[in-house]
């Protein structure tokens, strides 16, 4: 009985030991300005070869930020695989003013978002791993426990949406005319929206842009505070284009993936969160979206 007790044992901690975390701690960098430290952390990873393509500091979270880089490795395999891959391209690492630093486990995100492709990218995700690791530090992975093999899959219970599903906002008539909306409503400032990064490849008819979501009832300043903002490396939000379609991951999967740990009071603290996102990147693409009542 007791060989079966430290068996049962074993294979839990094996299980536990292969689960991976959305995020990985840094090294702390001296703190009490926020834009300081994000400009040290900046310099850093241009310094190793990393693309910096935008900084993100969320209307009402003061004390944290973003900062979002491409790497060539990775970039050129997501490019190769295309399609939905290009929503993985950005690599986004969260900074708070006290001087802690986070950023995406790349290992996580493109299990996710690569699905039955990942295999095609996994040499240049652990080559980009390796560069953050080194670069920002390899502390403790955090932010809640997900099985390498339920990520291409993921969901955070049934019934809810898995990647892709309610991802169409709206089809344009050509590639060129997706990216001019886009472009064209970030700078007005559509639905209290904000541009923070972009990618083009017209060669691959394929973008990505960034998405600041400033409503200050809606946007990530409510929601994302009131599910944990230590999650900062999870924003800002993505509209994706693969030739003349626009998309966004729905918020049930985006912000289940980013906060799998959250538990279900929470998450109908902020019921209203998937819906009005929705609406929000619709309305950045040139569509319109209906709630589907789920």
């Amino acid at each position: 009985m007791k060989k079966i007790i430290t068996g049962c044992a074993l294979v839990a901690f094996s299980m536990l030991a292969h689960a991976l975390q959305p995020y990985v701690g840094g090294d702390k960098q001296p703190g009490g300005d926020l834009k300081a430290t994000m400009a040290t952390v900046e310099q850093k990873l241009a310094a190793a070869g990393f693309a910096v393509i935008g900084r993100h500091q969320p209307a009402g979270l003061p004390q944290h930020g973003a900062i979002i880089v491409t790497e060539p490795g990775l970039a050129a395999a997501l490019t190769q695989i295309g399609g939905s891959a290009v929503v993985g391209l950005p690599i986004r690492v969260g900074v708070k003013a006290d001087g802690s630093i986070s950023y995406q486990n790349l290992e996580y995100w493109q299990r996710a978002y690569l699905r039955q492709d990942y295999a095609k990218a996994e040499a240049a995700v652990k080559s980009a791993t390796a560069r953050l690791q080194q670069v920002l530090g390899a502390g403790k992975p955090f932010g809640g426990e997900v099985k390498p093999e339920d990520l291409p899959g993921y969901r955070y219970m049934a019934g809810m949406e898995r990647f892709g599903d309610k991802s169409e906002l709206k089809a344009h008539a050509s590639f060129d005319e997706a990216v001019k909306t886009i472009r064209d409503n970030l700078a007005k400032g559509v639905a209290k929206t904000a541009k923070v990064y972009e990618v083009v490849m017209p060669e691959k008819k394929l973008a990505v842009f960034g998405v600041a979501t400033n409503d200050p009832e809606d946007g990530e300043g409510w929601w994302a505070k009131k599910i944990g903002a230590d999650h900062v490396a999870a924003l800002p939000w993505e509209i994706f284009v693969v030739d003349n379609k626009a998309h966004a991951l729905f918020a049930r999967y985006r912000t289940a993936l980013a906060w799998p740990e959250l538990g279900m009071f929470q998450f109908m603290g902020i019921a209203s969160h998937p819906d009005s996102t929705a609406a929000m990147m619709a309305k950045v693409a040139g569509g319109a979206y209906q709630a589907s009542g789920n």
